[in-house]
């Protein structure tokens, strides 16, 4: 997918983020690459991966934000102005353990019933190992300094801190679940 601008995924995660954030944009574009990578090692749908890395934080964009909640925002814009496949809407509303956050903000019942975290622990679980070993700039980084990069930027008392500190067990078991995915099955 990376590279390849003719697909959807790529053309509207580019629109939407290109210009009005660009960090966000480079975050995007490392989280494509990673998924292009793992999905090599990995039996599970790789151009649902594709697209859920290049789209995953398409909830920032300022045609998308509603609530101020990303996975959510996202989610939404891909199913209601775009009329993306349930599956992928899915896996953006539930990137990155996105139902403890939206606990913390009091959307977590909203998120569940709208979109119900996918049946394929494989994707969930690569979509969080490509999120979350990626850099607000694209570049690799290990889960355990990109968690102190969030709660360091966003603090530990806030929102976002206190929902990155509390999914960080689930986050690093994930990480942990692929690394074994991929030693297991080498291509």
């Amino acid at each position: 997918m990376v590279g390849n601008e003719s697909s959807w995924a790529w053309c509207l995660a580019r629109s939407e983020l290109e210009m009005a954030l660009p960090r966000r944009w480079a975050h995007s574009v490392g989280v494509a690459r990673k998924a292009l990578d793992l999905s090599r090692h990995l039996t599970c749908d790789s151009r649902l991966l594709a697209a859920s890395a290049i789209l995953h934080d398409v909830g920032y964009s300022p045609n998308a934000a509603v609530t101020g909640f990303h996975p959510l925002d996202g989610a939404r814009f891909l199913r209601d102005e775009h009329h993306a496949d349930e599956r992928l809407a899915r896996l953006v509303a539930n990137h990155t353990f996105a139902l403890l956050e939206a606990e913390e903000r009091g959307l977590r019942e909203q998120l569940a019933v709208e979109f119900p975290i996918l049946d394929d622990q494989v994707l969930v679980d690569a979509l969080t190992f490509c999120d979350i070993t990626t850099s607000p700039d694209g570049t690799p980084t290990t889960a355990a300094n990109r968690i102190a990069e969030i709660v360091g930027r966003y603090g530990p008392n806030t929102v976002v801190g206190k929902f990155i500190q509390r999914a960080e067990p689930e986050i690093l078991a994930a990480v942990s679940r692929i690394d074994l995915a991929t030693a297991a099955h080498p291509r």
